[in-house]
């Protein structure tokens, strides 16, 4: 994640949201500067909006002065529908990790990017670095073009005017990616080889929601050596029993 630039005239609450996104899965605890560095934010400016923050319990302020994210953050991080999904999903990407011993990664759409909700690890599995609350890339990675395929049209344009490699085997190709995405709406599978990590390939199918919209994608990860696409039917499976489970606990909810 690079600097964060907030433009002149934004308000309040965009200010803070823009200290708030300085943390992520790589940066959980950082110093004053760091934060406003990293926010685009002249340093008098964070350092008032961080002592709300902190006041909010959204931050926290450790002994040594440095920042980390509160516990009243992740209170209502519990709240949220990809932690409710992360939850709702858990037993089946499990069973879908013993079938297969390959990696699995839940993700949505999160702006420009596949949000990793949940990762599970196999006995096949090859060694990755997105945990949850990682983002990935919509166009390179198969979880990421499960969910671009089905995704607005103002973000599909958005990703194809803005796409740079991650290795040479990455589609950068406007006209080529559209009919990547095209085949994927027909088939309802995605693929990437090499076009994120070397020697990474992936397979993904779209989770559908209970509104006919896709909610979520869900990929198996693994070496090059590894078919994956063999395991189609299993993933899809999978993305079925995960979108009832989810339906399932969203009735719930209107129920309480």
């Amino acid at each position: 994640m690079g600097v964060i630039r907030t433009a002149p005239g934004e308000s309040v609450t965009f200010r803070a949201l823009g200290l708030l996104d300085a943390f992520d899965t790589t940066h959980r605890v950082l110093s004053l500067t760091q934060i406003a560095h990293r926010a685009g934010m002249p340093l008098t400016t964070a350092q008032r909006r961080l002592r709300d923050l902190v006041d909010a319990r959204l931050l926290e302020r450790r002994e040594d002065g440095l920042f980390e994210i509160g516990a009243r953050m992740w209170r209502l991080g519990l709240l949220s529908r990809p932690t409710s999904m992360r939850e709702a999903a858990l037993p089946h990407l499990q069973d879908l990790v013993a079938r297969t011993g390959h990696t699995v990664h839940l993700a949505v759409l999160d702006g420009h990017a596949a949000l990793v909700v949940d990762r599970l690890a196999g006995s096949r599995t090859v060694p990755t670095r997105h945990l949850p609350g990682a983002r990935l890339p919509l166009y390179c990675t198969a979880v990421g073009k499960a969910l671009l395929a089905f995704a607005p049209e103002s973000v599909q344009e958005a990703v194809l005017v803005s796409m740079t490699a991650h290795t040479p085997f990455t589609v950068t190709d406007p006209a080529v990616l559209r009919d990547q995405l095209a085949r994927i709406r027909r088939t309802r599978l995605a693929d990437s080889r090499q076009q994120h990590r070397l020697g990474i390939a992936s397979v993904a199918v779209p989770v559908f929601g209970s509104d006919g919209g896709v909610g979520a994608g869900l990929a198996l990860i693994g070496p090059l050596a590894a078919h994956l696409p063999a395991h189609a039917d299993a993933l899809r499976t999978c993305a079925t029993s995960v979108a009832q489970s989810v339906a399932l606990l969203e009735q719930r909810w209107f129920e309480e």
